[in-house]
């Protein structure tokens, strides 16, 4: 069997930068658990599976269809960049036709659509509610709120406002040590997180992060649009604003620019840069 597969970075573009993500077009039905098996071998934070839905879809002409993802270790309800990743596959290596695309996933529909050099995502939109912490605080870092998302299970720390972006760059974290920490299955993801520079004179960015998730078998994922769909509904709501622009500070770094939707979800857009493309083969 042959499958086509490529690897693209999202959040960038630029090639090896922003978040890798493996693309596989499916023409027919995969073994279940051969989905997993791929996901592993080709090693990256995820793995995303596009499938056509109808026997007489096509990847050029279609606009709606299936979509998985996979990290090394398991199945994942949402991901943001393997989504970007996908959409760029059928936009650019495809050259599909349709002005969006409508994925079928265990987030519900998503849509993208090319506006420019960018491709937009409309996500769901996640809120996040205060925790209690009599102690909070990463490492000997001082945290100015800690905030927790029941759908998504990401748990969300600010850094105090005294902090600048080089502070969460430099952070050194051991996100192996967070499995031993927390074995609840109330926590699949930690969001680090600090103010930007941004102010009415100056067009910086409003937001950093930087997320782990060694639950799913990643680490430190490059650049997460899953975990905006959370930073997204906190940070609108703290500074006042639906528009925002967010950097996320891994060693690979990525941009992503937020809108908030008056329909209660957001569009978060990325560019892409195409690195690999191939076939599986077994």
């Amino acid at each position: 069997m042959q499958i086509p597969v490529f690897t693209v970075d999202a959040f960038t573009n630029r090639p090896f930068a922003g978040n890798p993500a493996a693309v596989c077009l499916l023409e027919n039905d995969l073994d279940e658990e051969l989905h997993q098996k791929i996901a592993t071998e080709m090693n990256l934070s995820e793995t995303a599976f596009i499938r056509k839905l109808h026997p007489g879809d096509d990847f050029t002409k279609s606009s709606c269809f299936g979509l998985r993802w996979f990290t090394p270790a398991n199945e994942v309800p949402l991901c943001g960049h393997a989504t970007l990743a996908s959409a760029a596959v059928l936009f650019h290596t495809q050259k599909n036709t349709n002005s969006v695309l409508t994925f079928m996933t265990l987030s519900g529909e998503l849509k993208a659509r090319q506006v420019g050099d960018h491709i937009v995502l409309d996500l769901p939109l996640y809120a996040t509610y205060p925790q209690v912490s009599e102690n909070a605080a990463v490492g000997d870092m001082i945290v100015q709120d800690l905030r927790y998302s029941p759908d998504t299970k990401k748990l969300l720390v600010r850094l105090s406002d005294t902090y600048d972006r080089s502070v969460l760059e430099e952070l050194q974290v051991n996100a192996q040590h967070f499995l031993s920490a927390e074995k609840t299955g109330k926590v699949k993801g930690l969001i680090l997180t600090l103010k930007g520079k941004s102010n009415g004179k100056q067009k910086g960015h409003d937001f950093y992060s930087r997320y782990f998730a060694p639950w799913y078998g990643v680490l430190e994922d490059p650049v997460t649009g899953a975990a905006h769909t959370v930073l997204s509904s906190y940070w609108s709501e703290q500074l006042g604003k639906k528009e925002m622009l967010a950097f996320q500070c891994s060693r690979r770094g990525g941009e992503l620019k937020i809108s908030l939707r008056n329909d209660g979800r957001v569009d978060i857009a990325g560019q892409t840069a195409i690195v690999l493309k191939g076939n599986l083969t077994f």
